[in-house]
């Protein structure tokens, strides 16, 4: 596929080399009248909408900060900006003429992709209220306790002396998230009182609102509820498992194992309360992604994100029961009707695993072993994220990863042997550089 040149938005809110706005992949009129959809992010977490859209032959454009995201490969157009700049994103989206805008794999802009839809009279899943209660921690959690829902307990703190208290009163360990206004998250582990400094500066490296929340660690199980809703109806489609990466990586996914390992009436309450979760924050339509906590005190609502996960979530449910959670985010990005026929589950597999792949810190140099991670039974693609020269940092966040292989068997344990003995394929030569930031 060839690729067109970037889209640049400068803030004066031109596009260079742009009359119309209405673009190919050849940088003329589209030829073919497809529909246009513009995906916020084109990073991993937004590759398989990208693909997705892709596969209808739609005209796709993606905006992301970052020139060499792996997901533009994908796209038609091109736009280098920050998906958090609302501004451009609204001054992209009227240029380039789309049909359609959707948020995928992060909640950093699912808020102003239903802001700008509704500005520009676009369909779109989620209100403008949804959706920033759903990337809103603080909102959701209010909301959430006004119906009844149970949570773990949380305190809003707006110093360090607060975030003291408030971690003192919750116990140890306790997480500290500080979210700024688009729903990113600072998030840091306090193990005991020494702790709380440095975990809260963690949390607040990137703060940008006036509060942070201090909540208690509940339990050892997190589960995921990946789930599409039409007319209300939440419909539940896989409820895997979470390995999480050791500290300091709180919170970073190291794979997703499907089915999760629960027994029914466990099963029904996790996707009891995502559905109840859901209502309270008014998604009718669109996918949702629910992380639940088990405990001593059962099921707890971690949090509920209004689109699709970004752990390759969509990937491993069609794999595993044949539902494209991807292509069913793209329809409802562009107002078509998702009924109930297409979430009917055709099971393909017995188990599924999403395992994700760690480089050595340092800049890339060579990957080897692609090939023969993919001649592994049961493999259904392996990714690599990132092309030679790019610098991996030491694993903290998701952003960190290197890439991923999805794998199926005939049971759980077979689907995880699979990705395992293909993520060990995969070798990343790294050469150490001064400064990892």
């Amino acid at each position: 596929m060839r690729t067109a040149p970037p889209v640049r938005l400068p803030r004066s809110g031109h596009l260079s080399g742009c009359a119309d706005g209405r673009y190919g992949d050849n940088g003329g009129v589209a030829a073919n009248g497809a529909a246009r959809l513009l995906v916020l992010g084109a990073g991993p977490a937004q590759l398989g909408v990208l693909a997705a859209a892709r596969r209808r032959g739609l005209t796709v454009v993606a905006a992301d900060r970052d020139p060499l995201a792996p997901g533009f490969r994908l796209a038609d157009r091109r736009a280098i900006v920050s998906i958090e700049d609302e501004p451009a994103i609204e001054r992209l989206a009227r240029a380039e003429a789309v049909d359609g805008v959707v948020a995928a794999g992060t909640d950093h802009a699912v808020a102003i992709a239903a802001r700008v839809a509704l500005r520009l009279g676009l369909p779109h899943p989620l209100s403008p209220e949804t959706a920033q209660l759903a990337v809103s921690k603080q909102r959701q959690r209010e909301r959430l306790a006004g119906a009844g829902i149970s949570q773990p307990r949380s305190i809003v703190c707006r110093s360090l002396e607060e975030v003291v208290a408030a971690a003192d009163e919750l116990g140890y360990p306790c997480v500290i998230e500080a979210p700024n206004r688009l729903g990113e998250r600072g998030v840091g582990l306090a193990t005991d009182r020494d702790a709380v400094a440095a975990a809260a500066a963690d949390a607040l490296a990137e703060w940008r609102g006036e509060h942070c929340l201090v909540e208690e660690l509940v339990g050892s199980r997190l589960v995921t509820v990946d789930a599409f809703s039409v007319g209300g109806r939440l419909v539940a489609l896989t409820v895997t498992d979470r390995e999480q990466a050791p500290a300091p990586a709180f919170g970073v996914t190291l794979a997703q194992l499907w089915p999760a390992d629960l027994d029914e009436s466990e099963t029904g309450a996790v996707v009891e309360l995502a559905a109840a979760a859901a209502a309270a924050l008014g998604v009718e339509t669109g996918p949702t992604t629910t992380q639940v906590l088990l405990g001593e005190r059962g099921a707890l609502l971690a949090k509920l994100s209004a689109r699709l996960g970004g752990g390759h979530d969509a990937e491993l449910c069609r794999s595993a029961l044949g539902v494209d959670l991807n292509d069913l985010a793209v329809s409802a990005a562009l107002g078509e009707e998702a009924g109930l026929p297409r979430l009917v589950p055709m099971r393909h597999a017995g188990g599924a695993c999403v395992r994700f792949v760690v480089a050595p810190p340092g800049e890339l140099r060579e990957v080897h072993g692609v090939e023969e991670a993919g001649d592994v039974d049961g493999v259904e693609w392996v990714r690599v994220y990132r092309e030679p020269g790019h610098v991996f940092r030491p694993l903290r966040r998701a952003s960190d990863r290197a890439g991923a292989v999805l794998a199926v068997g005939a049971t759980r344990d077979a689907a995880i042997a699979a990705a395992g003995a293909a993520a060990a394929e995969i070798r990343f030569v790294t050469e150490p550089v001064e400064v990892v930031a």
